[in-house]
């Protein structure tokens, strides 16, 4: 009598979902042991790097830039600014929008934290062969791109 119990969890581990979050764990675990020596997880890396590229940007535009809520982008936000990396300050254009800039510290920390993340990119991708990791990033963008309509955050990268 074959045993069920095997089969079952053997249609687990074979899931595409279960497959990509074991995949972001495993991202996750690189990028923090990579990066640890700034201090910085990939939602933070995110926000720095939002951050630097629409400078002045609002927190709606970096949660949009990265598909975050934006209470998951206020936490961030708020944990940057405690350890000086950003600041938030009134808008020139509207008042009652916070702009987030880098500080001198924080344009420091993501230049540091640049080619450690280029690393991390690196250690992800050595499992694969050159050729695999150009098709592994088509389909996975191809993925992304069809089950983007159906997100519950939408993707929006920042203008500028």
């Amino acid at each position: 009598m074959p045993d069920r119990t095997n089969d079952l969890l053997h249609l687990l581990y074979l899931r595409p979902g279960f497959l990509l979050r074991r995949a972001h764990q495993l991202s996750v675990g690189l990028f923090e042991e990579g990066c640890r020596e700034v201090g910085l997880t990939p939602p933070q890396y995110g926000v720095l790097t939002i951050v630097d590229k629409a400078d002045g940007c609002d927190q709606a535009t970096v949660a949009r830039a990265l598909g975050f809520d934006r209470v998951t982008t206020l936490r961030i936000v708020r944990g940057l600014e405690a350890r000086g990396l950003l600041r938030r300050q009134p808008s020139s254009a509207d008042s009652r929008r916070l702009q987030l800039m880098l500080t001198s510290e924080g344009q420091a920390t993501l230049a540091r934290a640049r080619p450690l993340a280029a690393r991390v990119t690196r250690q992800l991708m050595a499992p694969l062969a050159e050729d695999e990791r150009e098709v592994f990033q088509q389909l996975l963008r191809k993925l992304c791109a069809g089950l983007e309509p159906r997100a519950r955050t939408k993707l929006e990268p920042p203008r500028g």
